[in-house]
């Protein structure tokens, strides 16, 4: 991809930085609190003391949480606007952490084989080359290091879905297509418990549909060893707390995790 792609990137996510880092910091991103991170943390392995980046990091909710489970930190997302608030939290409560404004495909400044881990939270899906994130994420880990990460399940959230209903209005099944249209758009959304308010304009978030063989072949092209596949599936605690996940949990997956290897020799 073209680096005028990545900059679209950046300046749909530079517009969306303000709103996005008010409403997940007031709790409005319920998928992130009761479900996709809380699957990621448990998909990890144990990463205290470990030095790790965090791909695609917005404005470091979820890279501060990893913090403070004991990680040495770094994050790096493509919004400048984002590392400013990621970086203005960091001023406010120090955990240690460096954050640098750039795409997670670029070549950073960081040297070779310099950590043991990369992560990457509900972001690889959103940007243009994901061949080139696997390949930076290979060179920064050292022998034996791991790349971790989540995205939307591709076979299920493609560019086109429907939920089905019966006659009485219950979700019985979920309806996808176009799963081998690459063909990249911008969704518009809020997050579906912030409460309406005039002047609020909904995310426009960048989508680049693949397909699982993509995302699988991608990381092994890159030189990693594929070491764990995981579908979560929503706790019945996070169903009862919003009744919404249950088609998520009985119907379709919503949720892919990844962790593979590079290999000690």
């Amino acid at each position: 991809m073209t680096d005028s792609t990545d900059q679209q990137v950046a300046t749909r996510w530079d517009l969306n930085a303000d709103q996005w880092t008010h409403d997940v910091r007031a709790g409005y991103d319920v998928y992130r609190d009761t479900f996709t991170f809380p699957a990621f943390l448990a998909f990890l392995p144990e990463i205290r003391g470990l030095e790790l980046i965090d791909f695609g990091c917005g404005e470091g909710t979820n890279t501060r949480a990893l913090a403070r489970l004991g990680a040495r930190m770094s994050g790096l997302d493509v919004s400048e606007r984002m590392i400013a608030h990621a970086r203005r939290m960091e001023e406010e409560e120090p955990l240690g952490i460096t954050y640098f404004a750039q795409s997670y495909s670029d070549r950073s400044a960081l040297p070779d084989a310099c950590l043991d881990g990369v992560v990457s939270t509900m972001a690889l899906m959103d940007g243009p080359d994901f061949n080139g994130a696997m390949r930076e994420a290979f060179r920064l880990v050292r022998p034996g290091g791991f790349v971790c990460f989540s995205v939307l399940h591709p076979c299920f959230i493609t560019p086109s879905i429907s939920w089905r209903k019966d006659e009485a209005g219950q979700t019985t099944g979920l309806c996808v297509s176009r799963y081998f249209d690459p063909a990249h758009f911008t969704e518009h959304w809020r997050f579906g418990d912030r409460p309406r308010e005039p002047g609020i304009t909904p995310f426009a978030v960048p989508r680049f549909p693949r397909t699982m063989s993509d995302y699988l072949n991608g990381i092994i092209a890159a030189g990693f060893r594929i070491t764990a596949l995981e579908e979560p599936r929503p706790s019945e605690e996070a169903c009862a707390q919003t009744p919404r996940f249950r088609r998520w949990r009985d119907l379709a997956a919503f949720l892919l995790l990844v962790r593979a290897e590079r290999p000690k020799t």
